[in-house]
Protein backbone atom coordinates (compact mmCIF):
# COMPACT_ATOMS: atom_id res chain seq x y z
CA UNK A 1 0.00 0.00 0.00
CA UNK A 2 1.42 3.38 -1.02
CA UNK A 3 0.37 6.97 -0.35
CA UNK A 4 0.98 10.36 -1.94
CA UNK A 5 0.86 13.51 0.18
CA UNK A 6 -0.59 16.68 -1.31
CA UNK A 7 2.55 18.45 -2.64
CA UNK A 8 1.69 21.72 -0.89
CA UNK A 9 1.99 20.23 2.61
CA UNK A 10 5.61 19.09 2.27
CA UNK A 11 7.46 22.11 3.66
CA UNK A 12 11.11 22.91 4.27
CA UNK A 13 11.01 22.11 7.97
CA UNK A 14 7.63 20.61 8.71
CA UNK A 15 4.44 19.27 7.17
CA UNK A 16 1.51 21.66 7.19
CA UNK A 17 -1.83 22.05 5.43
CA UNK A 18 -5.55 22.78 5.74
CA UNK A 19 -7.37 20.01 7.55
CA UNK A 20 -9.65 17.98 5.29
CA UNK A 21 -8.61 20.05 2.27
CA UNK A 22 -4.92 19.37 1.77
CA UNK A 23 -4.17 17.49 5.02
CA UNK A 24 -6.14 14.41 6.06
CA UNK A 25 -6.21 11.80 8.82
CA UNK A 26 -4.76 9.26 6.39
CA UNK A 27 -1.75 11.56 5.91
CA UNK A 28 -1.07 11.28 9.64
CA UNK A 29 -1.30 7.49 9.43
CA UNK A 30 1.11 7.21 6.51
CA UNK A 31 3.44 9.78 8.04
CA UNK A 32 3.61 7.53 11.10
CA UNK A 33 4.37 4.50 8.95
CA UNK A 34 7.03 6.41 6.99
CA UNK A 35 8.74 7.92 10.05
CA UNK A 36 8.60 4.59 11.85
CA UNK A 37 10.09 2.80 8.85
CA UNK A 38 12.85 5.42 8.66
CA UNK A 39 13.77 4.86 12.30
CA UNK A 40 13.39 1.08 12.16
CA UNK A 41 16.01 0.84 9.42
CA UNK A 42 18.49 2.36 11.89
CA UNK A 43 17.25 0.07 14.67
CA UNK A 44 15.83 3.06 16.52
CA UNK A 45 12.50 2.36 18.14
CA UNK A 46 11.29 4.98 20.64
CA UNK A 47 9.18 7.93 19.49
CA UNK A 48 7.56 10.64 21.63
CA UNK A 49 4.30 12.12 20.34
CA UNK A 50 2.25 15.12 21.49
CA UNK A 51 -0.39 17.46 20.09
CA UNK A 52 -1.61 21.03 20.40
CA UNK A 53 -5.16 22.11 21.25
CA UNK A 54 -6.62 22.34 17.76
CA UNK A 55 -9.94 20.63 17.11
CA UNK A 56 -8.34 18.32 14.52
CA UNK A 57 -5.27 17.42 16.58
CA UNK A 58 -6.63 14.40 18.54
CA UNK A 59 -7.73 12.58 15.37
CA UNK A 60 -4.46 13.31 13.62
CA UNK A 61 -2.47 12.13 16.65
CA UNK A 62 -4.48 8.92 16.87
CA UNK A 63 -3.81 8.09 13.22
CA UNK A 64 -0.15 9.07 13.55
CA UNK A 65 0.30 6.71 16.49
CA UNK A 66 -1.42 3.90 14.61
CA UNK A 67 1.05 4.27 11.74
CA UNK A 68 4.03 4.41 14.10
CA UNK A 69 3.07 1.34 16.10
CA UNK A 70 2.37 -0.67 12.94
CA UNK A 71 5.98 0.03 11.96
CA UNK A 72 7.25 -1.45 15.21
CA UNK A 73 7.73 1.78 17.15
CA UNK A 74 7.53 2.08 20.91
CA UNK A 75 5.40 5.25 21.07
CA UNK A 76 5.26 7.40 24.19
CA UNK A 77 2.25 9.72 24.08
CA UNK A 78 3.01 12.71 26.31
CA UNK A 79 -0.38 14.28 25.66
CA UNK A 80 -1.53 17.82 25.00
CA UNK A 81 0.91 20.68 25.36
CA UNK A 82 3.30 23.06 23.64
CA UNK A 83 5.79 21.93 21.00
CA UNK A 84 8.84 22.53 23.25
CA UNK A 85 7.37 20.07 25.76
CA UNK A 86 7.57 17.44 23.01
CA UNK A 87 11.16 18.45 22.27
CA UNK A 88 11.93 18.18 25.98
CA UNK A 89 10.27 14.74 26.14
CA UNK A 90 12.61 13.39 23.45
CA UNK A 91 15.64 14.45 25.52
CA UNK A 92 14.21 13.59 28.94
CA UNK A 93 12.88 10.17 27.96
CA UNK A 94 15.83 9.29 25.75
CA UNK A 95 13.67 8.82 22.65
CA UNK A 96 15.10 8.34 19.18
CA UNK A 97 12.68 10.85 17.67
CA UNK A 98 9.55 12.87 18.21
CA UNK A 99 6.56 14.17 16.29
CA UNK A 100 4.39 17.11 17.33
CA UNK A 101 0.91 17.46 15.86
CA UNK A 102 0.48 21.22 15.49
CA UNK A 103 -0.61 23.96 13.15
CA UNK A 104 1.71 26.35 15.01
CA UNK A 105 0.56 29.96 14.50
CA UNK A 106 -1.59 29.25 11.43
CA UNK A 107 -5.41 29.58 11.50
CA UNK A 108 -7.47 27.03 13.42
CA UNK A 109 -8.45 25.23 10.22
CA UNK A 110 -4.79 24.35 9.59
CA UNK A 111 -2.69 21.63 11.15
CA UNK A 112 0.55 19.74 10.60
CA UNK A 113 3.55 17.96 12.04
CA UNK A 114 6.95 19.00 13.38
CA UNK A 115 9.52 16.21 13.59
CA UNK A 116 12.86 15.81 15.29
CA UNK A 117 15.53 13.22 15.97
CA UNK A 118 17.29 12.95 19.30
CA UNK A 119 20.62 14.00 17.84
CA UNK A 120 19.54 16.57 15.23
CA UNK A 121 16.66 18.44 13.56
CA UNK A 122 14.57 16.62 10.94
CA UNK A 123 13.86 18.79 7.90
CA UNK A 124 14.42 19.43 4.20
CA UNK A 125 15.59 16.25 2.45
CA UNK A 126 14.52 14.22 5.51
CA UNK A 127 10.89 15.23 4.98
CA UNK A 128 11.13 14.67 1.24
CA UNK A 129 12.51 11.22 2.09
CA UNK A 130 9.40 10.42 4.14
CA UNK A 131 7.19 11.39 1.21
CA UNK A 132 9.25 9.05 -0.97
CA UNK A 133 8.88 6.15 1.48
CA UNK A 134 5.11 6.71 1.49
CA UNK A 135 4.88 6.97 -2.30
CA UNK A 136 6.83 3.73 -2.78
CA UNK A 137 4.95 1.96 0.00
CA UNK A 138 8.18 0.51 1.38
CA UNK A 139 7.09 0.35 5.00
CA UNK A 140 8.53 -1.73 7.81
CA UNK A 141 5.74 -3.92 9.21
CA UNK A 142 6.13 -4.88 12.85
CA UNK A 143 4.19 -4.81 16.09
CA UNK A 144 4.99 -1.82 18.25
CA UNK A 145 3.46 -0.60 21.49
CA UNK A 146 1.96 2.53 22.99
CA UNK A 147 2.32 3.99 26.45
CA UNK A 148 1.15 7.28 27.90
CA UNK A 149 3.38 9.35 30.15
CA UNK A 150 2.76 12.78 31.65
CA UNK A 151 6.07 14.62 31.76
CA UNK A 152 4.57 18.10 32.13
CA UNK A 153 5.78 18.55 35.74
CA UNK A 154 9.28 17.42 34.77
CA UNK A 155 9.20 19.96 31.94
CA UNK A 156 8.05 22.74 34.27
CA UNK A 157 10.76 21.85 36.79
CA UNK A 158 13.40 22.09 34.05
CA UNK A 159 12.14 25.46 32.83
CA UNK A 160 12.19 26.86 36.36
CA UNK A 161 15.63 25.43 37.10
CA UNK A 162 17.12 28.61 35.61
CA UNK A 163 14.70 31.02 37.30
CA UNK A 164 15.98 32.57 40.56
CA UNK A 165 12.46 33.82 41.30
CA UNK A 166 11.01 30.32 41.20
CA UNK A 167 9.82 28.88 44.49
CA UNK A 168 9.73 25.21 45.35
CA UNK A 169 7.34 25.60 48.29
CA UNK A 170 4.37 27.93 48.70
CA UNK A 171 5.47 29.00 52.20
CA UNK A 172 8.65 30.44 50.66
CA UNK A 173 6.57 33.41 49.49
CA UNK A 174 6.53 35.24 52.78
CA UNK A 175 10.25 34.70 53.37
CA UNK A 176 11.17 36.14 49.98
CA UNK A 177 8.73 39.00 50.36
CA UNK A 178 10.12 39.96 53.79
CA UNK A 179 13.81 39.99 52.94
CA UNK A 180 13.90 40.94 49.24
CA UNK A 181 14.64 44.68 48.99
CA UNK A 182 13.64 44.67 45.31
CA UNK A 183 10.10 45.46 44.30
CA UNK A 184 7.86 42.54 43.45
CA UNK A 185 7.51 42.19 39.67
CA UNK A 186 4.16 42.38 37.93
CA UNK A 187 3.98 40.01 34.97
CA UNK A 188 1.17 39.64 32.45
CA UNK A 189 0.88 36.44 30.40
CA UNK A 190 -1.20 35.78 27.26
CA UNK A 191 -1.45 32.23 25.89
CA UNK A 192 -3.95 33.24 23.22
CA UNK A 193 -5.87 30.00 24.01
CA UNK A 194 -2.93 28.11 22.53
CA UNK A 195 -1.28 24.91 23.68
CA UNK A 196 1.02 26.67 26.16
CA UNK A 197 -1.89 27.79 28.36
CA UNK A 198 -1.87 25.13 31.07
CA UNK A 199 1.93 25.04 31.39
CA UNK A 200 2.03 28.84 31.42
CA UNK A 201 -0.43 28.90 34.33
CA UNK A 202 1.55 26.36 36.35
CA UNK A 203 4.85 28.11 35.66
CA UNK A 204 3.43 31.46 36.79
CA UNK A 205 2.16 29.93 40.03
CA UNK A 206 5.72 29.02 40.99
CA UNK A 207 7.35 32.37 40.23
CA UNK A 208 7.53 35.00 42.96
CA UNK A 209 5.67 37.90 41.31
CA UNK A 210 2.18 39.28 40.84
CA UNK A 211 0.69 37.56 37.77
CA UNK A 212 -2.12 38.48 35.41
CA UNK A 213 -3.19 35.71 33.03
CA UNK A 214 -5.01 36.15 29.74
CA UNK A 215 -6.66 33.39 27.67
CA UNK A 216 -4.92 30.52 29.43
CA UNK A 217 -7.71 28.06 28.57
CA UNK A 218 -6.69 25.87 25.64
CA UNK A 219 -9.24 26.30 22.85
CA UNK A 220 -8.40 25.35 19.27
CA UNK A 221 -10.98 27.75 17.85
CA UNK A 222 -8.95 30.69 19.26
CA UNK A 223 -12.01 32.72 20.31
CA UNK A 224 -10.19 35.82 21.60
CA UNK A 225 -7.41 36.58 19.14
CA UNK A 226 -5.19 34.70 16.74
CA UNK A 227 -2.12 33.25 18.52
CA UNK A 228 0.62 34.88 16.47
CA UNK A 229 2.65 37.39 18.53
CA UNK A 230 4.41 38.85 15.46
CA UNK A 231 1.17 40.62 14.49
CA UNK A 232 0.64 43.76 16.62
CA UNK A 233 -3.15 43.46 16.57
CA UNK A 234 -2.85 40.12 18.39
CA UNK A 235 -0.99 41.82 21.26
CA UNK A 236 -3.55 44.54 21.99
CA UNK A 237 -5.19 42.70 24.91
CA UNK A 238 -1.78 42.13 26.46
CA UNK A 239 -0.73 45.74 25.92
CA UNK A 240 -3.92 47.05 27.53
CA UNK A 241 -3.52 44.79 30.55
CA UNK A 242 0.13 45.72 31.02
CA UNK A 243 -0.77 49.41 30.98
CA UNK A 244 -3.89 49.05 33.14
CA UNK A 245 -2.06 47.04 35.82
CA UNK A 246 1.30 48.86 35.53
CA UNK A 247 3.08 45.60 34.80
CA UNK A 248 6.84 45.32 34.39
CA UNK A 249 6.53 43.01 31.39
CA UNK A 250 3.95 41.29 29.21
CA UNK A 251 4.59 37.91 27.59
CA UNK A 252 2.63 36.25 24.78
CA UNK A 253 2.91 32.86 23.07
CA UNK A 254 1.97 31.55 19.67
CA UNK A 255 -0.38 28.61 19.11
CA UNK A 256 2.13 25.89 20.00
CA UNK A 257 4.34 27.75 22.45
CA UNK A 258 7.63 27.85 20.57
CA UNK A 259 7.50 31.58 19.72
CA UNK A 260 7.45 34.44 22.21
CA UNK A 261 6.08 37.96 22.04
CA UNK A 262 7.08 40.59 24.63
CA UNK A 263 5.84 44.06 25.54
CA UNK A 264 7.66 46.29 27.99
CA UNK A 265 6.36 48.25 30.96
CA UNK A 266 5.14 51.04 28.68
CA UNK A 267 3.20 48.58 26.55
CA UNK A 268 5.60 48.87 23.63
CA UNK A 269 6.39 45.74 21.62
CA UNK A 270 9.89 44.29 21.79
CA UNK A 271 10.66 42.40 18.61
CA UNK A 272 12.68 39.20 18.34
CA UNK A 273 15.91 40.94 17.37
CA UNK A 274 15.64 43.38 20.28
CA UNK A 275 15.18 40.51 22.71
CA UNK A 276 18.22 38.84 21.18
CA UNK A 277 20.34 41.90 21.99
CA UNK A 278 19.52 41.55 25.69
CA UNK A 279 20.00 37.77 25.69
CA UNK A 280 23.28 38.07 23.74
CA UNK A 281 24.75 40.59 26.19
CA UNK A 282 23.98 38.27 29.09
CA UNK A 283 25.51 35.21 27.40
CA UNK A 284 28.54 37.01 25.95
CA UNK A 285 29.44 38.26 29.42
CA UNK A 286 30.04 34.58 30.23
CA UNK A 287 31.16 33.31 26.80
CA UNK A 288 33.25 36.02 25.14
CA UNK A 289 33.68 35.58 21.40
CA UNK A 290 30.73 33.21 21.00
CA UNK A 291 28.74 33.05 17.77
CA UNK A 292 25.22 34.54 17.95
CA UNK A 293 22.88 33.61 15.08
CA UNK A 294 19.92 35.63 13.79
CA UNK A 295 17.79 35.27 10.69
CA UNK A 296 17.88 37.57 7.67
CA UNK A 297 14.94 39.63 8.93
CA UNK A 298 16.86 40.89 11.97
CA UNK A 299 17.94 44.51 12.39
CA UNK A 300 21.47 45.72 11.71
CA UNK A 301 21.31 46.96 15.32
CA UNK A 302 21.40 43.38 16.57
CA UNK A 303 24.46 42.43 14.56
CA UNK A 304 26.22 45.65 15.62
CA UNK A 305 25.35 45.16 19.30
CA UNK A 306 26.61 41.57 19.24
CA UNK A 307 29.94 42.84 17.92
CA UNK A 308 30.07 45.54 20.61
CA UNK A 309 29.47 42.90 23.27
CA UNK A 310 32.38 40.83 21.97
CA UNK A 311 30.44 38.25 19.99
CA UNK A 312 30.48 36.98 16.42
CA UNK A 313 27.17 37.75 14.68
CA UNK A 314 26.03 35.34 11.99
CA UNK A 315 23.13 36.05 9.62
CA UNK A 316 21.32 32.87 8.60
CA UNK A 317 18.20 31.48 6.98
CA UNK A 318 14.76 31.79 8.56
CA UNK A 319 13.29 28.53 9.84
CA UNK A 320 13.49 26.80 13.22
CA UNK A 321 15.06 23.59 11.87
CA UNK A 322 17.55 25.51 9.74
CA UNK A 323 18.59 27.65 12.69
CA UNK A 324 18.98 24.63 15.00
CA UNK A 325 21.16 22.85 12.45
CA UNK A 326 23.39 25.94 12.10
CA UNK A 327 23.68 26.22 15.88
CA UNK A 328 24.98 22.67 16.08
CA UNK A 329 27.44 23.33 13.28
CA UNK A 330 28.82 26.55 14.80
CA UNK A 331 28.35 25.61 18.48
CA UNK A 332 26.48 28.89 18.97
CA UNK A 333 25.01 29.30 22.48
CA UNK A 334 22.18 31.56 21.26
CA UNK A 335 20.13 32.10 18.13
CA UNK A 336 16.84 33.70 17.24
CA UNK A 337 14.41 34.92 14.65
CA UNK A 338 12.30 38.04 14.25
CA UNK A 339 9.29 35.75 14.49
CA UNK A 340 10.04 35.09 18.17
CA UNK A 341 11.77 31.71 17.94
CA UNK A 342 14.59 31.95 20.50
CA UNK A 343 17.11 29.13 20.90
CA UNK A 344 19.27 28.81 24.02
CA UNK A 345 22.15 26.33 24.12
CA UNK A 346 24.21 27.89 26.92
CA UNK A 347 22.28 26.19 29.72
CA UNK A 348 19.40 24.65 27.76
CA UNK A 349 18.95 22.15 24.92
CA UNK A 350 19.23 24.44 21.88
CA UNK A 351 15.61 24.18 20.76
CA UNK A 352 13.08 27.00 20.50
CA UNK A 353 11.07 27.20 23.71
CA UNK A 354 9.05 30.35 24.35
CA UNK A 355 8.29 29.37 27.94
CA UNK A 356 11.99 29.04 28.68
CA UNK A 357 12.71 32.30 26.82
CA UNK A 358 10.09 33.93 29.06
CA UNK A 359 12.09 32.85 32.12
CA UNK A 360 15.27 34.33 30.66
CA UNK A 361 13.71 37.73 29.91
CA UNK A 362 12.04 37.78 33.35
CA UNK A 363 15.49 37.20 34.86
CA UNK A 364 16.89 40.15 32.92
CA UNK A 365 14.05 42.43 34.07
CA UNK A 366 14.52 41.32 37.68
CA UNK A 367 18.27 41.83 37.66
CA UNK A 368 18.30 45.14 35.78
CA UNK A 369 18.53 48.42 37.65
CA UNK A 370 16.27 50.03 35.03
CA UNK A 371 12.91 49.18 33.49
CA UNK A 372 12.61 47.13 30.32
CA UNK A 373 11.39 50.22 28.46
CA UNK A 374 14.63 52.00 29.38
CA UNK A 375 16.66 49.10 27.97
CA UNK A 376 14.62 49.37 24.78
CA UNK A 377 15.13 53.12 24.48
CA UNK A 378 18.89 52.73 24.94
CA UNK A 379 19.12 50.73 21.71
CA UNK A 380 20.10 52.72 18.60
CA UNK A 381 17.07 54.24 16.88
CA UNK A 382 16.01 52.86 13.52
CA UNK A 383 12.93 53.20 11.36
CA UNK A 384 11.46 49.98 10.02
CA UNK A 385 8.38 48.38 8.61
CA UNK A 386 6.70 45.51 10.41
CA UNK A 387 6.87 42.17 8.64
CA UNK A 388 4.84 42.66 5.45
CA UNK A 389 3.14 39.55 4.07
CA UNK A 390 2.30 39.55 0.38
CA UNK A 391 -0.10 36.86 -0.79
CA UNK A 392 1.54 34.69 -3.43
CA UNK A 393 0.78 31.08 -4.33
CA UNK A 394 3.34 28.42 -3.47
CA UNK A 395 4.09 27.70 -7.14
CA UNK A 396 5.18 31.27 -7.92
CA UNK A 397 6.75 32.69 -4.76
CA UNK A 398 10.21 31.14 -5.26
CA UNK A 399 10.19 32.01 -8.99
CA UNK A 400 9.53 35.66 -8.16
CA UNK A 401 12.48 35.77 -5.75
CA UNK A 402 14.76 34.36 -8.46
CA UNK A 403 13.46 36.90 -10.96
CA UNK A 404 14.16 39.71 -8.49
CA UNK A 405 17.71 38.44 -7.99
CA UNK A 406 18.33 38.59 -11.74
CA UNK A 407 16.93 42.14 -11.89
CA UNK A 408 19.15 43.28 -8.99
CA UNK A 409 22.26 41.78 -10.57
CA UNK A 410 21.56 43.79 -13.72
CA UNK A 411 20.98 46.98 -11.73
CA UNK A 412 24.17 46.59 -9.68
CA UNK A 413 22.41 46.72 -6.30
CA UNK A 414 24.36 44.76 -3.65
CA UNK A 415 22.38 42.05 -1.89
CA UNK A 416 22.79 39.08 0.45
CA UNK A 417 21.02 35.95 -0.82
CA UNK A 418 21.52 33.58 2.13
CA UNK A 419 17.71 33.45 2.34
CA UNK A 420 15.78 35.34 -0.31
CA UNK A 421 17.12 38.84 -0.94
CA UNK A 422 18.45 41.36 1.57
CA UNK A 423 19.32 44.37 -0.58
CA UNK A 424 21.75 46.96 0.78
CA UNK A 425 21.14 50.60 -0.13
CA UNK A 426 22.52 53.92 1.17
CA UNK A 427 19.73 54.51 3.65
CA UNK A 428 19.47 50.93 4.94
CA UNK A 429 18.21 47.60 3.64
CA UNK A 430 15.11 45.87 2.38
CA UNK A 431 14.23 42.20 2.36
CA UNK A 432 12.05 39.93 0.26
CA UNK A 433 11.87 36.18 0.80
CA UNK A 434 9.49 33.30 0.18
CA UNK A 435 7.83 31.93 3.31
CA UNK A 436 8.39 28.23 3.91
CA UNK A 437 5.15 27.87 5.88
CA UNK A 438 2.56 29.98 4.06
CA UNK A 439 1.69 31.01 0.48
CA UNK A 440 3.23 34.46 0.95
CA UNK A 441 6.26 36.57 0.18
CA UNK A 442 7.67 38.24 3.29
CA UNK A 443 9.05 41.78 3.03
CA UNK A 444 10.72 44.12 5.49
CA UNK A 445 12.76 47.31 5.37
CA UNK A 446 14.91 49.22 7.87
CA UNK A 447 16.49 52.67 7.57
CA UNK A 448 18.26 55.25 9.72
CA UNK A 449 15.61 57.93 9.07
CA UNK A 450 11.93 58.22 8.19
CA UNK A 451 12.83 59.64 4.79
CA UNK A 452 15.26 56.78 4.22
CA UNK A 453 12.55 54.27 5.04
CA UNK A 454 10.24 55.81 2.43
CA UNK A 455 13.05 55.58 -0.11
CA UNK A 456 13.57 51.91 0.69
CA UNK A 457 9.85 51.19 0.47
CA UNK A 458 9.71 52.90 -2.93
CA UNK A 459 12.70 50.86 -4.10
CA UNK A 460 11.07 47.64 -2.92
CA UNK A 461 7.78 48.70 -4.51
CA UNK A 462 9.45 49.24 -7.91
CA UNK A 463 11.15 45.86 -7.75
CA UNK A 464 7.89 44.07 -6.93
CA UNK A 465 6.01 45.94 -9.66
CA UNK A 466 8.65 44.89 -12.19
CA UNK A 467 7.70 41.28 -11.41
CA UNK A 468 3.97 42.08 -11.56
CA UNK A 469 3.43 41.33 -7.87
CA UNK A 470 0.21 42.73 -6.41
CA UNK A 471 1.30 45.30 -3.83
CA UNK A 472 0.06 45.07 -0.25
CA UNK A 473 -1.55 48.11 1.34
CA UNK A 474 1.64 48.74 3.36
CA UNK A 475 3.51 49.58 0.14
CA UNK A 476 0.80 51.44 -1.81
Amino acid sequence: MSHNFHPSIIRAYDIRGIYNQTLFDKDAYFLGKSFGSFLAKSEQQRVAVACDGRVSSPALKENLIKGLTESGMHVIDVGLGPTPMLYFAVHYLGCDGGIMVTGSHNPGSHNGFKMMLHERPFFGDDIIGLAKIAAEGKFVEDAGKLEEQDISENYIDRILEDCPLAKSESNLLDEIDEFNPRKKLKICWDAGNGAAGEIMKKVSERIFADHFLLFEDIDGTFPNHHPDPTVPSNLQDLIKKVRDESCDIGIAFDGDGDRIGVVDDEGEILWGDQLLVFFAREILAQQAGATIIADVKASDVLFDEVKKAGGKPLMWKTGHSLIKAKMKETKAPLAGEMSGHIFFADKYYGFDDALYAAIRIINIVEESSVNLSTLRKELPKTFSTPEIRIECDDENKFKIVEELKNNLRKSGIIFNDVDGIRAIEKSGWWLIRASNTQPVLVARAEANSEQGLEELKNSLKKQLESCQVALPTELK
